[in-house]
């Protein structure tokens, strides 16, 4: 399939996309990551589409997963509105000076402070350093498990 984007012909397959953000869709969904980590690499790497048309293309994707997730999370009761309202204005924030700096520097640049970022996440991940983190805070300020989450996180951040 032809797109047409700002003036440029871009060819991408369209089924490899829906395919590919169906399952991201449920995996973000189900474990609670955003789908851009996964969305724009399938976007870029396998659809082969610039990163220009990428960023505000999965952006919008995942706003629709997101918003059918937070409703059954409201249905299920499981969110903290206090951590919500913090974590939305610095969000706000961000999504607007994200694409302010993305424009000043080259999408290679982008991309890679995109892997990086990645990469150091999962590394954490993958070695059950961010749930130590957590537990060991907990420990040291002397809290029971279940302390508010944005204290903590709050505090693995300045530690």
């Amino acid at each position: 399939m032809n797109i047409q984007f700002c003036g440029q012909d871009i060819k991408a397959n369209p089924v490899i996309g829906v395919i590919g953000a169906f399952f991201i869709a449920i995996a973000s969904s189900m474990f609670g990551f955003g789908g851009g980590p996964f969305m724009v690499p399938l976007m870029t790497v396998i659809m082969g589409l610039p990163i220009y048309v990428v960023v505000g293309s999965s952006l919008l994707a995942i706003f629709f997963n997101t918003l059918m997730a937070s409703g059954k999370n409201m249905f299920f009761e499981t969110i903290d509105y206090k951590l919500f309202a913090i974590m939305a204005v610095a969000a706000v924030i961000g999504g607007y000076l994200g694409p302010q700096i993305a424009k000043r520097i080259s999408p290679l640049w982008v991309k890679r402070v995109a892997v990086v970022l990645l990469l150091v996440l999962a590394h954490r991940h993958l070695l059950g350093l961010v749930e130590q983190d957590v537990v060991g805070l907990q420990h040291r300020v002397g809290e029971q498990p279940g302390v508010d989450v944005l204290r903590l996180l709050l505090a693995l951040v300045l530690e």
